[in-house]
């Protein structure tokens, strides 16, 4: 197996003791989409969980964590931020806020803490699939381990 650089997801997770498995996917940079990511694993595409930073009217930056088959619900998820209205940020956006690129985009170790809310169906699996904040690279975790980490609400934020 070729070595692989740790990346700041992976320096902070070991900090903190916490277990995790680091697992490489061959990246395609035409389709970034979870379900590539899904069928590359061999997994549920709803235990491939996309990391999504959005914009609320009155918080500002916040994350939402949801299943690669969901879209998340921008009504919902203004609503448990404490927004009365919440968009996605402009791509142009991802990096210069969180540190991370598309496909890359990871709820752990954003340039600033944002507030966290991670779709409440995490909580159905031993462990979900999460960005290791490289395209190319995925970190498998026990859901209830990383909500904690990045001190998340469980929530539900995606449309029906």
């Amino acid at each position: 197996m070729a070595h692989i650089n740790k990346t700041n997801v992976v320096r902070l997770l070991d900090k903190a003791n916490i277990h995790y498995e680091l697992i490489p996917y061959q990246v395609d940079e035409t389709n970034l989409a979870a379900s590539h990511i899904a069928e590359q694993l061999n997994e549920d595409i709803a235990q491939v969980f996309k990391t999504l930073v959005l914009h609320g009217d009155r918080s500002g930056y916040f994350v939402c964590v949801v299943p690669g088959n969901s879209q998340v619900d921008l009504k919902k998820a203004a609503k448990v931020s404490g927004n009365k209205k919440a968009e996605m940020i402009p791509m142009k956006d991802l990096l210069p806020i969180t540190g991370y690129i598309r496909g890359g985009c990871s709820p752990i170790g954003m340039k600033k803490p944002f507030p966290t809310f991670f779709h409440h169906s995490c909580e159905s699996y031993n462990y979900i699939y999460v960005s290791a904040g490289v395209r190319g690279l995925q970190i498998k975790i026990n859901p209830s381990d990383l909500v904690s980490y990045v001190g998340a609400s469980v929530t539900d934020i995606v449309s029906e």
